[in-house]
Order: structure tokens, then C-alpha cells, then sequence
């Protein structure tokens, strides 16, 4: 069996195009837009996903627990600015300052408030004390 393929060599009419013939130039308020259907997805889809990423953050603004203030009956730690003098030790200012509470717990918060690493202190350093609750 011989396969030989037989192709149809007529004269084929030049590609027809489907837009009408451009009649020179247009404004482009007569130019129509053409979006196919994921142009339209991504026009609508970005705005609407910038305006849930607005919402997510106003709502988390609003809703957020951190909230400073400063008025006197407000919760959180007061604090009251010491100059460490002579011989002091942390351990004595926290004795001082507070002397319901054990030494230990106020030192740990002295270093908290002041970022210390250390309970080392030098005379003349200013150190921030909680006051009592």
C-alpha cells in the first residue's frame, strides 16, 4: 500500500479580517474597548481586593488593644524617674519604693521599664521606679 497524500493546492482568498476598514483617524472617545473576560476579572479585581485590604486595616486600627494614654486613671505601669546616689543598689531602691511587694519582683520590673541588661547601676544614673498600684 502506497500513502501518498494528495493536498488541495486551490488559491486560498486572503485572510479576512473581521473589523470594517478604518476610515483614517478617530477620536478616542469613539474608540470602543473590547475587555475580554479576565481584563474585566483584573479591572474589578484590584480595586476590590485594595478596598478589602483597607477595610482589614482600618478594622484592625480600631479594634487594636495598644492604646497609649496618659490621663491618671489610666491601666498600665506608672513609673516615677529615681537618680541612683551613692551605694544605692537596685535592690534598695526597689525596697524603698515599694515595701508591699518582694524586692525580687519590683527589681525584674525596674530592669523591664529601664531596658537594663544588667542590675548594675552607677551613682548618678537615672533609673525609672514603678510607683504603687
Amino acid at each position: 500500500m502506497n500513502a501518498t497524500s494528495t493536498f488541495n493546492l486551490e488559491a486560498r482568498p486572503a485572510s479576512v479580517s473581521r473589523r470594517p476598514a478604518s476610515k483614517g483617524w478617530q477620536p478616542a472617545s469613539k474608540i470602543q474597548l473590547r475587555l475580554t473576560r479576565r481584563g474585566r476579572l483584573v479591572l474589578m479585581g484590584i480595586p476590590l481586593m485594595l478596598s478589602a485590604i483597607a477595610v482589614l486595616l482600618l478594622a484592625g486600627f480600631i479594634t487594636s488593644p495598644a492604646q497609649a494614654s496618659t490621663g491618671a486613671n489610666s491601666p498600665g505601669v506608672h513609673a516615677s524617674k529615681v537618680t541612683v546616689m551613692a551605694g544605692q543598689t537596685l535592690w534598695s531602691i526597689a525596697s524603698a519604693s515599694d515595701p508591699s511587694r518582694d524586692p525580687r519582683d519590683v527589681v525584674a520590673d525596674i530592669l523591664e521599664l529601664n531596658s537594663l541588661t544588667t542590675s548594675v547601676v552607677q551613682p548618678g544614673q537615672q533609673v525609672y521606679v514603678p510607683l504603687l498600684n
